[in-house]
């Protein structure tokens, strides 16, 4: 122990001060690269949180003594990644979170003795407009979602019902596609009773007119012609360089089609008469027979009574008998009525063309080779051109496959293969990223070891002035008696003598007295039996 407060004392001051503040620098570095090693991986719990769902989900984890992390103004929930799936189930219990709006949750806990059939109607409402707001926030894109509904009620002695509207407001990340504006239209028209699809309206948080809620009769109120056409144009396209891909490799070619679209709406209404198929619908038939007598037809006269001239009467009479037959036939002639109704958006010629590269080789030299396809391969490319866009010679469509040479060769760069060393050991993306940081850790503390902490020591433990400089002037020590060893045994003989002598050195001067007394144990035992056998002056 006096050897040791004897050491600190000969520091001094400024030493150990440097050496504390090393000391504590090391101390608080190393204390970091453990903690941040140690701690456990953060992945995201819930995103885009409102703020009373945000601050719900944070006193659940606090009462459960769970870390966490904020990010974006709590809009973004971070916890460590074994404890995930749990915490959701955890707080799919609770009801958290919420989401925006509240849902059908309202009638849990109210009280329908005591609430009238207007509460009851408006609850009923704002659980509907709430529930529509969460399915359309799962859509992607969409960040936030605002749903009002318009049911209005049969007034009191009308036969007609005003129809049901809808008006959606959305926060969208980017901007959304033609089909999922339909898509949400259709969505909410079908949750609805009684409301269409050309009843809902959308609009974005900029003001921008989705889709107008009008009731357009075509149902085309959202969709201009434009944008039908483009959004069949690149469908087509797609289909097209997924198959041509296929063949000649990703990014070797391109296709361009356009199509032509007829936009008029055309009934036509046609009646056809079969003159031979005639099909009996009523028959009527009358017969008449009468008798008539050309005599005094009945007369009563006095003449006629008279007993002489009615037997003159009676053999000049004469009888007119007559018969008469009709009939009625109706006939039903065969007819076909036919009412043809042609929709807008017809195509009515399409065009395609389809550029693909060649072929590339490695000749003998390890050089790249290109060489042009041959035509039964831009013939097959072709025949699977027109299987997928239904080619129809009769409208005048086109297809035209070209080969040429592109610009830019093929990269000599291996596609990455989906079954690499990546899929054996089942490490995610989270996990290489956590051994990167790992290993950039461990770097920078051997930097800080070799680069800052070594050099301190050095310079700490270093003399403040050499020992020539420090030591007075010494009378000659005697000459040590020859021993066997190596060429500094004198040197070393030299440095005890002038330690003896002088009687006070400085503490790292005996430090390494002793090192070298541990590193050369035969001189040191050589020099000591030299002490022993010395006369005292």
């Amino acid at each position: 122990m006096q050897g040791l407060v004897s050491f600190i004392r000969s520091l001094g001051a400024a030493r150990l001060a440097a050496m504390l503040a090393v000391a504590m620098a090391l101390l608080g570095f190393f204390g970091f690269v453990i903690l941040r090693v140690t701690a456990p991986q953060m992945i995201t719990l819930y995103t885009d949180l409102g703020y009373d769902d945000a601050a719900g989900v944070i006193k659940e984890l606090d009462r459960q003594g769970i870390p966490y992390e904020m990010k974006n103004d709590g809009a973004i929930i971070m916890v460590p990644k074994d404890k995930v799936t749990r915490l959701r189930m955890k707080l799919a219990e609770s009801g958290l979170p919420k989401g925006s709006g509240v849902g059908y949750e309202i009638f849990d806990k109210s009280e329908t003795l005591g609430s009238t059939s207007f509460v009851q109607n408006v609850n009923h409402l704002r659980a509907l407009e709430g529930e529509l707001a969460r399915t359309i926030k799962a859509i992607d894109r969409i960040q936030g979602v605002r749903v009002h509904l318009v049911l209005p009620e049969r007034p009191l002695f009308s036969r007609e019902k005003p129809e049901p509207s809808a008006a959606i407001v959305v926060r969208v990340r980017g901007a959304l596609e033609a089909q999922q504006v339909r898509a949400i239209r259709h969505l909410v028209a079908s949750s609805v009773n009684g409301l269409k699809p050309q009843r809902v309206s959308i609009v974005d948080e900029n003001g921008q007119l989705l889709a107008d809620g009008s009731g357009d009769a075509n149902g085309m109120g959202d969709v201009g012609a434009d944008e039908r056409r483009v959004a069949y144009e690149n469908r087509l396209r797609k289909q097209i360089e997924s198959i041509v891909t296929s063949v000649v490799g990703g990014g070797r070619a391109r296709v361009q089609l356009s199509a032509d679209f007829d936009y008029n709406k055309v009934t036509e209404t046609s009646d056809k008469f079969d003159p031979e198929g005639r099909v009996l619908r009523s028959s009527q038939t009358r017969e008449e027979s009468s008798a008539t007598s050309n005599g005094l037809n009945g007369q009563v006269t006095v003449n006629n009574e008279m007993p002489g001239n009615q037997q003159q009467n009676a053999a000049n009479a004469g009888k007119d008998q007559a018969k008469k037959s009709e009939e009625i036939n109706n006939y039903e002639i065969s007819r076909t009525t036919k009412t043809e109704v042609t929709e807008a958006g017809r195509v009515q010629r399409m065009s395609v063309a389809v550029l693909v590269d060649g072929v590339y080789s490695r000749n003998e030299k390890g050089d790249q080779v290109y060489a042009p396809r041959s035509q039964e391969d831009l013939e097959r490319i072709a025949t699977l051109v027109r299987s997928a866009i239904g080619f129809d010679k009769a409208r005048g469509d086109q297809v035209e496959v070209v080969n040429l040479r592109f610009a830019d060769a093929p990269s000599a760069i291996p596609l990455p293969d989906s079954n690499g060393w990546l899929s054996v050991f089942q490490f995610t993306k989270d996990d290489v990223m956590y051994f990167i940081e790992l290993g950039v850790m461990s770097l920078l503390s051997i930097v800080v070891v070799f680069m800052v902490v070594r050099p301190l020591v050095k310079r700490v433990l270093a003399e403040d002035v050499p020992l020539a400089n420090a030591a007075p002037a010494l009378p000659e020590a005697p000459q040590p008696v020859a021993v066997a060893g190596p060429v500094h045994t004198a040197a070393t003989a030299q440095m005890i003598d002038v330690a003896q002598v002088q009687g006070q050195v400085h503490a790292q001067s005996v430090h390494r007295v002793g090192e070298l007394a541990d590193r050369n144990p035969n001189e040191t035992v050589a020099i000591i039996r030299q002490w022993l056998t010395e006369q005292p002056a």
